[in-house]
C-alpha cells in the first residue's frame, strides 16, 4: 500500500497538480487507510467512512473535498466501482459571523504586527493583494520593483499588479534585510517561507490584538480583500480573475456577506411591520 500511495504521488505530479494539492490528496487518502486497516477496500467500506467523516462532524464542504481526494485515489488504484457520491447541500448565502475577519480587526493584527517587521509586510501584502500565502515566493525584489508580479499557480499565470504604497513598502523592507534580488519574504538560508509557520506567527498576534483565533490565519486576508475590491468594483469577473479562480461559483463564496450584515438586508426590505 506505501508503494501503491507512492505511485499516486507520482501520478499526481506528472498531472501537474500543486503541492499543496499533492499533500492534501495524499493526506485525505492516508486517513482513510487508517480508518480501513486492515480490511479489505470495498463499497460498502467507502461507504461507512463517508458515514464516519459526518458522523465526526465535518462540514460538508470538507468531506467533500476529503472524498473527491478518496475517488481520485481509488480510480488511480483500479478500485473506481468503489467510489461514492459526494453530499448535497444547499448553497450557502452568509458566513459565519464568528470566522469572518473585519477591517477593523485586520488593522489591530497590523498594529499588533509592528514589532515583527517582516510578519507586518507579509499581512499587507496578502491582505493588499488578495494572493495565496504559497503565491509569497513570487514577490521577488526585481518584481517589486517593476511593480508587476506574474503567479504561476494552478497551470495558470496572472499578472498581479501591486499598490504604489505596497511597492515603496516592500523595496523599503528588503533594502533593510540587505536584500537585493531575489524572494523578498525568505528564510535565513534564502528559502520562501514555511506557510505553516505564517500561520503559526499569526496565531501569536491575537490576544495582544483582541481578534479571535478561529479567524485568522492567511485565506482570510485573501477573502478581506475579496469582499473589499467587490463593495468598490461590484464585477465578480474581473474579481474572479484578480485572485486566479477558475469558476465565479468559487468568487461568490469569498464575497459572501455575514448572517448580521444578510438580516440587516432584510429588515431594510420592510416588509414586517
Amino acid at each position: 500500500m506505501k508503494k501503491l500511495i507512492l505511485d499516486f504521488e507520482e501520478y499526481l505530479r506528472q498531472e501537474e497538480k500543486s503541492d499543496i494539492t499533492i499533500e492534501k490528496y495524499l493526506r485525505d487518502v492516508t486517513k482513510f487507510l487508517k480508518f480501513v486497516g486492515c480490511n479489505n477496500v470495498t463499497k460498502e467500506t467507502v461507504i461507512e467512512y463517508k458515514k464516519f467523516l459526518i458522523e465526526s462532524g465535518y462540514a460538508i464542504r470538507s468531506i467533500n473535498s476529503m472524498l473527491a481526494s478518496l475517488n481520485s485515489f481509488l480510480a488511480y488504484a483500479g478500485y473506481a466501482e468503489c467510489k461514492v457520491k459526494s453530499m448535497k447541500s444547499q448553497r450557502q448565502i452568509y458566513c459565519a459571523e464568528d470566522k469572518e475577519l473585519t477591517k477593523a480587526e485586520y488593522m489591530r493584527l497590523l498594529e499588533a504586527a509592528k514589532s515583527q517587521t517582516r510578519l507586518y509586510y507579509i499581512l499587507q501584502t496578502i491582505c493588499g493583494t488578495g494572493i495565496r500565502v504559497s503565491e509569497l515566493s513570487y514577490f521577488t525584489v526585481e518584481a517589486v520593483k517593476a511593480g508587476e508580479v506574474e503567479v504561476c499557480c494552478k497551470n495558470k499565470t496572472r499578472t498581479i499588479l501591486l499598490p504604489g504604497k505596497l511597492r515603496k513598502t516592500l523595496t523599503k523592507f528588503a533594502k533593510q534585510q540587505g536584500i537585493h534580488s531575489g524572494i523578498i519574504f525568505q528564510t535565513k538560508n534564502g528559502k520562501p517561507l514555511n506557510r505553516s509557520n505564517i500561520w503559526s506567527d499569526m496565531k501569536k498576534l491575537c490576544e495582544k490584538a483582541g481578534v479571535n483565533a478561529s479567524k485568522v490565519f492567511p485565506h482570510n486576508l485573501r477573502k478581506l480583500f475579496a469582499k473589499t475590491f467587490y463593495r468598490i468594483e461590484k464585477d465578480i469577473a474581473k474579481l474572479a480573475d484578480i485572485l486566479g479562480h477558475g469558476s465565479i461559483d468559487t468568487t461568490r463564496i469569498y464575497i459572501m456577506t455575514t448572517g448580521l450584515e444578510h438580516r440587516k438586508k432584510i429588515e431594510q426590505l420592510g416588509l414586517v411591520v
